[in-house]
């Protein structure tokens, strides 16, 4: 009998709460626009019947987080958003497998990034498997090559960049190569590229060092260790890649960016100004609970994303 009545004071008062968000008692059109959104919003498709004839429909986002339509189309919102391009094979994209591996498995988010996995091919197929030496999909062989970039002494500017972008969100944009520009390990350091490469929290040069430097031969990418010693970054000392993804993914840049995710997915932009109290209550939600999914209810149940 108490658990009835916990579940009926739920009920009531999300049923309330949609009453207030229009003033007054439930709106069946204004609820209808709001099926439609949530549906198109998280599952790129029609919403359900259930959904449809829900007096709130906001009340059935847990569910839709749940379903396979949402995790597909999230699963290819974050391979979008964390490359450039699409991957020459599907290997190529382990942002999209383990994506999809966390979500189905309601893991915390912070395992896509610092995860024991690996993402790789096997009998023919891509797979998301175990792996005591993996560090979520960085590591994974396919996506170490293909952001390794064509730095003269292995130094890999590009992967350090990725890493970055896809924890912090961090955009640069490259500068154009003219002729005689010395863009070398040396050139770097000057006043013009330093700003980039050496200084502030994001230094380029300074990530890269701590990362496995690349070594080709003909065809065949290796990776050796580096050799730089331990960098002061991000306040404090850091040697290898695990430290610094372990040290991006516990930073407030990380949290940030995963509710920046959350109104990107459900808006298609960033959160603006007058949305800041949303914001933070994401980021505190995202913080106790420790998944994506959680961040996505917190901005898709709030009453303003249906008015």
């Amino acid at each position: 009998m108490t658990r009835f009545l916990i579940a009926a004071t739920v009920v009531v008062a999300s049923l309330a709460q949609a009453q207030t968000a229009v003033g007054g008692p439930v709106d069946p059109q204004r609820a209808e626009r709001c099926a439609v959104r949530l549906g198109i919003a998280l599952t790129g498709k029609s919403p359900s019947a259930a959904v449809l004839s829900s007096a709130n429909p906001q009340m059935e986002v847990a569910a839709l987080l749940e379903s396979d339509a949402f995790i597909e189309r999230f699963a290819r919102f974050i391979n979008t958003t964390f490359n450039d391009t699409p991957g020459t094979a599907s290997v190529d994209d382990p942002a999209y497998h383990l994506t999809r591996h966390i979500l189905m498995n309601d893991k915390p988010w912070r395992d896509l990034f610092i995860g024991a996995y690996d993402v790789a091919v096997s009998n023919g197929q891509v797979v998301v498997r175990d792996d005591p030496n993996g560090l979520g999909f960085y590591r994974s062989k396919a996506w170490l090559e293909r952001y390794s970039g064509n730095e003269e002494s292995g130094i890999k500017l590009q992967t350090a960049y990725r890493i970055l972008n896809n924890t912090t969100g961090l955009k640069l944009t490259a500068a154009v190569q003219t002729p005689g520009a010395d863009f070398s390990a040396t050139g770097r350091q000057n006043a013009s590229c330093r700003g980039c490469h050496y200084d502030g929290w994001f230094a380029l040069d300074r990530v890269a060092s701590v990362l496995t430097k690349k070594v080709k031969t003909g065809e065949t990418i290796t990776f050796t260790a580096p050799t730089a010693g331990p960098q002061d970054l991000l306040g404090q000392s850091i040697s290898n890649d695990k430290e610094l993804m372990t040290a991006l993914v516990n930073s407030t840049s990380f949290d940030f960016r995963v509710c920046r995710l959350a109104f990107q997915f459900l808006y298609g932009r960033n959160e603006l100004s007058c949305e800041g109290p949303l914001f933070d209550r994401c980021v505190d939600t995202f913080r106790a609970e420790g998944t994506i999914q959680s961040a996505l209810a917190t901005v898709a149940t709030d009453p303003s994303y249906c008015q």
